[in-house]
């Protein structure tokens, strides 16, 4: 792929129509590498290095540029020198199916998917379900906040939150008023429906899919928690 079309790839349109996303750092590069090795899609990558990191090992085909078509492509005012292209398909997979479900309805920070699936790595046995109208999971600000999790949890898109009834029969969900997340019923739950920062998810949604309520206990000083914070609680408690 030429140059000029990879740093197109910092656009979802282009991620979208040419199928790939850009990785970016050594870190993340080292975590794309590690999870290569049994994620075999993942080794149709294809890595951009400069000078720099010329003698870097990988198992990817790897092309060396030089450091100002390295800036031309990368999404940061510093780059380290070291980029991968990464197949969106390898990125989007279907699990074992026993993966215990999280549901984000319409989030939108980057910043939030990209700890949730931080969090969601670092337990593992879960899978993360995005509704039509959330962020993109391939925006290298996620990426970037996932730390490399974004590999090694499996992804499903556009799912739509009515398609939840038909395919898990106890559906949770937080609310003030709901059980404590302490209690007997919040470890049997199949799917975790989490909804956008601002407006949550839609009151007749969840009556529709029957969610049953959990609340997480606070001194009740402040009105809400941080989505990604929430969420984290929770994959701790159900892990606990």
């Amino acid at each position: 792929m030429k140059l000029d079309l990879v740093k197109k790839l910092q656009q979802k349109k282009y991620r979208q129509s040419l199928g790939y996303c850009l990785v970016e750092g050594e870190h993340l590069i080292l975590e794309l590498q590690r999870a290569a090795t049994t994620h075999t899609a993942l080794q149709a990558s294809c890595l951009y290095v400069t000078e720099r990191y010329a003698d870097w090992q990988s198992p990817f085909e790897t092309h060396l540029i030089s450091d100002k078509q390295m800036a031309s492509i990368s999404d940061t005012e510093t780059p380290q020198g070291i980029l991968a292209r990464v197949p969106l398909a390898a990125l989007q997979t279907p699990g074992s199916g026993t993966e215990t479900a999280i549901y984000l309805h319409e989030i939108q920070d980057p910043g939030n998917l990209g700890t949730i699936l931080r969090t969601l790595g670092w337990f593992g046995g879960f899978r993360c379900l995005l509704s039509p109208g959330s962020v993109d999971p391939f925006n290298p600000k996620v990426i970037r906040a996932s730390m490399g999790a974004i590999f090694h949890v499996p992804l499903e898109l556009d799912v739509p939150l009515t398609s939840l009834s038909s395919r898990f029969s106890r559906i949770g969900c937080l609310d003030m008023q709901g059980h404590s997340l302490t209690s007997e019923a919040f470890q049997s739950i199949d799917c975790y429906l989490f909804g956008n920062e601002a407006r949550g998810v839609p009151p007749d949604a969840l009556q529709t899919l029957n969610a049953q309520a959990f609340t997480i206990p606070g001194a009740g000083l402040i009105e809400s928690l941080n989505l990604a914070s929430a969420v984290n609680i929770c994959i701790y408690e159900r892990r606990r």
